[in-house]
């Protein structure tokens, strides 16, 4: 899956098998992935953490695009503001 960011294209790689259960239980979000779904998330915030990624770029999850079925929605961002 790709993106693009003020004309700069980010890949997002996907492990094989990655398995992404995104939970709200209220006052607390949990993110249940197998050891698949881990190395994805972590490969998805190093993407984001690339040198020349813009402010605001970011990779919207959501159920049947990349999580289980019955996830709630996330969204990876990048915010250089401090």
């Amino acid at each position: 899956m790709g993106a693009a960011t003020d004309g700069i294209t980010r890949v997002f790689m996907w492990e094989e098998n990655a398995r992404i259960e995104v939970r709200n239980l209220g006052g607390e979000i949990v993110i249940e992935a197998n050891a698949a779904g881990l190395k994805t998330l972590a490969g998805h915030l190093l993407t984001l953490a690339q040198d020349g990624t813009p402010d605001g770029a970011h990779l919207h999850l959501e159920e049947n695009n990349g999580l289980e079925q019955g996830s709630v929605g996330m969204v990876l961002e990048r915010c250089d503001d401090e």
